[in-house]
C-alpha cells in the first residue's frame, strides 16, 4: 500500500554524499537502502520517477533504473505497473540485509535492567497489582501511586511538584509525541537542535512543524548566539531540547546558557519541551548544574519536562512522563486517544517502587557507562587512531565520534553486512548532515562494544577509501 510519495529534491538531499567508488547505480541503490534501514524514508513510500530523479542527481535515466532494479532485487522496492516503484522492506528479517556472523546491536543506546529491578517483583507488589482487578484499567494520566513518586522525584531534585502536574505516557516518545500534539499546529515553527533524537523530529514533524535548528556541537555546546537570533525572527511556537546529556553530543548546558536559552524562548513567546530521559546519566560531571524546569518561572518561560523510566530502570518498561502546569498537563492528556488510552497497569506499579531508589540505580548506572566510555575511548585510539573520541564525555548514553571523513552512511550500510547494525550519523541531522559523525553506544554492554569496534576497524580500510582525494568533490559541507 502506498502511503505517500518523496519528491526529488528531498530525495536529492537526504541522499546527502551518496557517491562512492563502486558503479553510481550501486551507490545510489546503497544509499536508499540505508535511508529504509535508518528509518528516514518510511515503507510504502513512492519514489521519484526515473526521468525525474535523474535530473535532479544529473544522472542518465538508465542509471536511476539501475538503481531502482537493484533495490527491486534486494527486496527494498517493488514497482507496480501505474503507480511506480515503491519502497518496502524485505521478507523475514525485518529491515535487513544478509549478513554474517552474530548480530551486534549499535543502533540503541540503552542499558539492561537495573539489578534493583527483581528486589520489587514480590507479592506485595502482585497483591496491589490484584487490588487493582475491579477497576476498567484505563487511565488517561496515569496510576496515582506512580504520579505521586514521579511528583517526589522532581521534588528531591529542588522542583516541587504537584500530582496534578504529571501525566504518564508509554514511553518518553509517547511523551514527545503527545506534547508536539497538543502544542504544534500544521506549518507552525518548530525549533530544534541539531544533531538531536531522531524520533523527536519524527515526532514534531508528524505534528506539522516546520522545523529550524541551530547547532549543538561536542567542542563547544549550544550556540546560543544564532539560537537568540533565530527565536527572534522566527518566534517558534515550541523548542525541543535535551539539556543534560544532549543525545547525540552528550553536552550539558551550562547554568548560563540554560538561562539565556529559557530567556530567548520567553521573550519568542516559546513553549520549551525540555527532553530529561538522560539526565541522570552522570558518569563524572564536574559541574552541579540545576534542572532546567527550576530556572523556568524566574525568566518567565513555559517549560513542559519529558521524563522516562526506560532509561533509568529499563528500556522494557515503557513508561515515561511529562510535567507541566496542571492546566496544561489536562490538555496535553486530552490528545492521547488517537494513538493510546492508557498505560499498563502493572508497569507502573513497579516503575513506583523504584522511582524513590533512584539516587542507587543512578550510582550502578555511573559505573556501567564509566566501564563503557572507557572501553570504547580505549578501543577507539588503538584500533582506530584517526577517529576523534570526544575530549570531554561526562555522562549520557553514548560517545559522537568524528571520523575524520564524510563517511558514515557507507560505514554503516558495509557494518550491517557484518552484522553489526549501526545508525550513521546523518540519522541524527537534517538534510544529509553529519556524514564525518558516527554515535557510538557507551551504555553496551563492553564486551559487545569492543566486538563491534573491532568490525569497524575491519571495514574501516576500505570504506575510508572514499576519502582520497579524488573523491571530495563528491564530500559536500559537514559537520
Amino acid at each position: 500500500m502506498t502511503r505517500g510519495r518523496i519528491g526529488a529534491r528531498a530525495l536529492r538531499d537526504l541522499l546527502g554524499d551518496w557517491r562512492s567508488d563502486a558503479p553510481a547505480y550501486e551507490s545510489l541503490s546503497d544509499r536508499v537502502r540505508l535511508l529504509l534501514l535508518d528509518g528516514r524514508i518510511s515503507t510504502g513510500i513512492r519514489l521519484p520517477a526515473e526521468r525525474e530523479l535523474a535530473e535532479s542527481l544529473e544522472l542518465s535515466r538508465t542509471t536511476v533504473a539501475a538503481a531502482y532494479r537493484r533495490l527491486r532485487e534486494a527486496g527494498f522496492a517493488a514497482s507496480v505497473q501505474g503507480s511506480g516503484t515503491t519502497t518496502q522492506l524485505p521478507h523475514g528479517r525485518p529491515g535487513l540485509p544478509a549478513v554474517t556472523g552474530t548480530l551486534i546491536g549499535f543502533t540503541h543506546a540503552s542499558l539492561p535492567a537495573t539489578k534493583l529491578l527483581s528486589t520489587v517483583l514480590d507479592d506485595e507488589l502482585l497483591d496491589d497489582y490484584r487490588g487493582h482487578f475491579g477497576t476498567l484499567g484505563y487511565d488517561g494520566i496515569g496510576q496515582p501511586e506512580l504520579r505521586a513518586a514521579i511528583a517526589d522525584w522532581y521534588g528531591r531534585r529542588g522542583l516541587p511538584t504537584d500530582p496534578d502536574q504529571i501525566v504518564v505516557t508509554t514511553g518518553s516518545q509517547s511523551a514527545i509525541f503527545l506534547a508536539a500534539k497538543a502544542l504544534v499546529n500544521r506549518g507552525d515553527r518548530v525549533w530544534a537542535e541539531s544533531p538531536s533524537y531522531p524520533n523527536a523530529y519524527d515526532a514534531l514533524r508528524d505534528a506539522g512543524a516546520r522545523l529550524i535548528t541551530t547547532p549543538v556541537t561536542v567542542e563547544d555546546g549550544w550556540d546560543l548566539t544564532s539560537l537568540e537570533a533565530v527565536f527572534q525572527r522566527s518566534a517558534p511556537t515550541v523548542a525541543y531540547t535535551m539539556p543534560d546529556f544532549q543525545n547525540p553530543t552528550g553536552r550539558s548546558m551550562s547554568v548560563h546558557d540554560r538561562e539565556r536559552f529559557l530567556e530567548a524562548a520567553a521573550a519568542a513567546g516559546t513553549i520549551v519541551i525540555a527532553d530529561e530521559a538522560t539526565s541522570e546519566m552522570d558518569i563524572d560531571r564536574r559541574a552541579v548544574l540545576p534542572p532546567i524546569g527550576t530556572l523556568a518561572d524566574a525568566h518567565g518561560a513555559e517549560v513542559v519536562l519529558i521524563g522516562s523510566a526506560s532509561k533509568q530502570i529499563w528500556g522494557g518498561l515503557r513508561i515515561g512522563w511529562l510535567r507541566a502546569t496542571p492546566q496544561l498537563a489536562r490538555r496535553i492528556a486530552t490528545h492521547r486517544g488517537s494513538s493510546d488510552l492508557a498505560v499498563p497497569v502493572f508497569e507502573q506499579l513497579v516503575v513506583s517502587r523504584l522511582l524513590p531508589r533512584s539516587a542507587e540505580i543512578a550510582e550502578e548506572r555511573r559505573e556501567q557507562l564509566r566501564a563503557g566510555r572507557e572501553t570504547a575511548r580505549t578501543a577507539i585510539a588503538e584500533l582506530l587512531p584517526d577517529w576523534t573520541f570526544p575530549p570531554r564525555l561526562e555522562g549520557g548514553l553514548a560517545a559522537w565520534v568524528n571520523l575524520g571523513a564524510p563517511v558514515s552512511s557507507q560505514l554503516a550500510l558495509a557494518a550491517h553486512a557484518r552484522g553489526l547494525l549501526v545508525a550513521a550519523g546523518p540519522r541524527f541531522g537534517m538534510d544529509g548532515a553529519f556524514e564525518r559523525n558516527l554515535r557510538i553506544p557507551i551504555a553496551a554492554d563492553p564486551e559487545n562494544l569492543q566486538r563491534g569496534l573491532e568490525v569497524i576497524a575491519e571495514l574501516w580500510p576500505s570504506v575510508n577509501r572514499l576519502a582520497r582525494p579524488e573523491f571530495e568533490s563528491y564530500a559536500g559541507t559537514v559537520a
